[in-house]
């Protein structure tokens, strides 16, 4: 287990119980978790020999926990800009997957994302895509947590030959990491239009008898919905409530396109969204009602998406553009304030998950995933609010130090672990392999 040690910064946003930022307090951080969160004084004269971190000019913030990624497909960042949802994935993305995917394609881009999220404060994502072990693999390499979708579709790729088998092939995965606390998974039925009714009614038996959660990609575009009321007679909401998916451990991602019935339903359910702004407003699928989720009480979470639909999984940039698309199409200023937006990038993602007794806030008894941003840059002067400064000035490029399950694994801005940062460096000579073989499928 990682040494203890007392972490001093100049202010500590706790998220809960209390969201009001503190000053003059610190905390100590024992065998992987928070030991306590108290004044100053009082806690170094308790703990006297406990090694002591100042962090002057930082915010101390939970770790942030991206709901919603494909993290290998940062080996296909740029492959399919400028083009609509359905062409990108129907005559760029699934040709280019069909040639590309592969445990090694899986491993490299994985990491990539891995390593990316890392340096920009994520110590949790929230993964869907093919040969998941290689992404457990990859988030384990760097000290990250994550959760992995048990991936099921209809059609086969080079993992897996059906909706049965995928379901299987996930499920024994997950046998093997029954007790690994860095690693849990969801059912993750890639969408209502690429999954049939069959597999569907099977992931939500599964679900209740597992306890997982299920993240699913749902209201995307409008053809989308114009789809399922052509083939099933019902918005892709209704469909996955008449089969039972809709309720508590339901993760809708994106939810654009939500009527007042479709704000209904989730709300009733508790269904969680995965909030993609990035993606959506790049691929033109639209504007999330974000404003009116919040109003009927849906907890939101946010998420990058992959990054061939965004190019950059930086969380920090995500939620400043969702705070300003949720005041700008709602015309209320105080739509999502950066306290609820932080509380999005934390807690709220991981009540989502099923995490949120382990992480996602500062109090004693959770798991240390930390994040200290330096906001004494000149381009972040004067400080008025910290929390306000980190959601609508800072960047990922302010994050100096990461901590996860009380391991400093990132430290002023560079992996602790040589190993873990050879393996990235050694990663840039492959990523131009699959550059130069993408390029290849493209032209021939």
């Amino acid at each position: 287990m990682p040494e203890a040690v007392i972490l001093a910064p100049q202010w500590i946003a706790p998220v809960a119980p209390d969201p009001r930022v503190l000053t003059g307090h610190a905390v100590l951080v024992e065998d992987g978790r928070i030991a306590e969160l108290a004044p100053f004084d009082g806690l170094r004269e308790r703990h006297p020999d406990v090694p002591l971190t100042l962090l002057p000019g930082q915010l101390l913030v939970p770790g942030f926990v991206n709901l919603h990624t494909h993290a290998a497909m940062s080996l296909l960042r740029g492959v399919a800009d400028d083009l609509p949802l359905h062409d990108w994935l129907r005559k760029r993305i699934w040709p280019l997957e069909g040639k590309l995917v592969s445990r090694a394609f899986v491993r490299d881009g994985a990491l990539l994302a891995a390593h990316e999220m890392l340096m920009g404060g994520t110590t949790c994502f929230n993964d869907m895509y093919f040969f998941p072990e290689e992404a457990v693999a990859a988030a384990r390499q760097l000290g990250m947590r994550s959760m992995q979708g048990i991936i099921v579709i209809e059609f086969p790729s080079a993992y897996a030959s059906d909706a049965g088998d995928y379901l299987r092939k996930g499920l024994e995965l997950r046998d093997r990491h029954r007790d690994d606390p860095m690693v849990g998974f969801c059912l993750a039925p890639h969408a209502p239009y690429t999954v049939s009714d069959e597999t569907l009614k099977r992931v939500a038996v599964l679900a209740r008898e597992l306890g997982l959660p299920i993240h699913t990609h749902v209201h995307e575009t409008a053809a989308e919905i114009e789809e399922s009321q052509s083939r099933h007679g019902k918005r892709p909401l209704q469909r996955l409530d008449a089969l039972g998916l809709l309720g508590p451990e339901l993760i809708a991602v994106h939810a654009v396109h939500l009527d007042d019935n479709d704000l209904r339903l989730l709300a009733t359910a508790g269904a969680s969204v995965a909030h993609c702004p990035h993606s959506n407003l790049k691929l033109a699928s639209g504007i999330a009602p974000v404003a009116r989720m919040i109003e009927s009480g849906i907890r939101v979470g946010i998420g990058t998406d992959g990054s061939a639909s965004n190019n950059r999984l930086d969380l920090l940039q995500e939620a400043r553009t969702a705070a300003l698309l949720a005041k700008g199409s709602s015309g209320q200023a105080d739509a999502w304030p950066a306290a609820r937006v932080l509380r999005a990038l934390t807690l709220d993602a991981a009540a989502a998950l099923g995490l949120d007794d382990r992480i996602g806030s500062i109090e004693a008894g959770k798991r240390a995933d930390l994040v200290a941003v330096d906001l004494s840059a000149p381009e972040l002067s004067p400080v008025f609010d910290p929390v306000s400064q980190l959601v609508y000035a800072a960047g990922r490029e302010h994050v100096q130090h990461v901590w996860i399950d009380g391991r400093h694994v990132v430290r002023k801005r560079q992996l602790t672990d040589d190993v873990a940062s050879e393996a990235v460096s050694e990663l840039v000579g492959r990523t131009a392999l699959w550059h130069n073989r993408t390029g290849e499928i493209l032209s021939g």
